[in-house]
């Protein structure tokens, strides 16, 4: 523990830290499997222990690192001709999020985007496996807007790619990887340029992205086991429950 304590930032015990380390390996491993569900449980867990002013800046390093390690280790399968528009939106969208006031409430963008999660998990927008690239830039800035604002859009991102790519969970979870690394990267920029020290953090933001690449690893050869059909059941259900919790959220903020 002693060792540990190296790497921890002020206010974060030893125990937090460890229990956050191995907390890094498991999720990271449950969104290389099925591709959702670790960025938002991770960002649940910081919750308890990282300040409500280091949550987000802090929670954008620990999944930039995660979901490039995923990125890297599946990188065969990324779907190439989404890079180009992604990366121009987001960009975008990133710039938004920092100097751009939105109106709405919390409780609102997290209701609207439950909602909006569970309706293209279980239906099909029409036109959408053929969007433009144009089309495929204004949703990416949308989501690295929302990204700025809640923290993690990680739901909304996988069930928008699902459309886009339909029958293939390793290219799905391969292309989400390298799209999160994208917003994750440009949130951690606008943070540092907004101010945030991420100095102080950053030898324990290593050590959970350490953590979770092993999990990725693991999550990876699990992803290579599971039949497609299985795969697509675990992957709705897991959008389906992360969606609804951002419903329940979002209506408990309204009441």
């Amino acid at each position: 523990m002693d060792a540990l304590a190296f790497f921890l930032p002020e206010g974060i015990g030893a125990l937090s830290g460890a229990f956050l380390v191995v907390a890094s390996f498991f999720t990271s491993a449950l969104t290389a499997t099925f591709g959702v569900g670790g960025g938002i449980a991770m960002l649940a867990l910081l919750g308890f222990f990282v300040p409500v002013s280091a949550l987000i800046p802090v929670h954008g390093a620990v999944q930039l690192g995660s979901n490039t390690g995923r990125a890297w280790r599946q990188r065969m399968h990324i779907v190439q001709g989404f890079a180009a528009p992604f990366i121009a939106g987001s960009l975008v969208g990133a710039v938004a999020g920092v100097y751009f006031v939105v109106q709405l409430p919390d409780s609102v963008l997290k209701l609207a985007l439950g909602l909006f999660v569970i309706a293209v998990t279980w239906g099909k927008i029409p036109g959408l496996a053929r969007l433009s690239h144009a089309g495929l830039a204004v949703g990416s800035a949308v989501m690295a807007l929302l990204g700025m604002l809640l923290g993690a859009t990680g739901p909304l991102l996988s069930a928008f790619f699902a459309q886009l790519i339909p029958d293939d969970r390793k290219a799905l979870i391969a292309t989400h990887a390298a799209g999160m690394t994208v917003q994750h990267a440009l949130k951690v920029i606008g943070f540092a340029l907004a101010g945030f020290a991420f100095a102080e953090w950053l030898p324990f933001i290593l050590l959970m992205v350490g953590s979770g690449y092993l999990g990725t690893i693991y999550g990876t050869g699990l992803l290579e086991k599971l039949p497609e059909e299985r795969f697509r059941r675990w992957f709705r259900i897991g959008l389906t429950l992360l969606a609804l919790n951002l419903v329940r959220q979002g209506l408990a903020g309204l009441l």
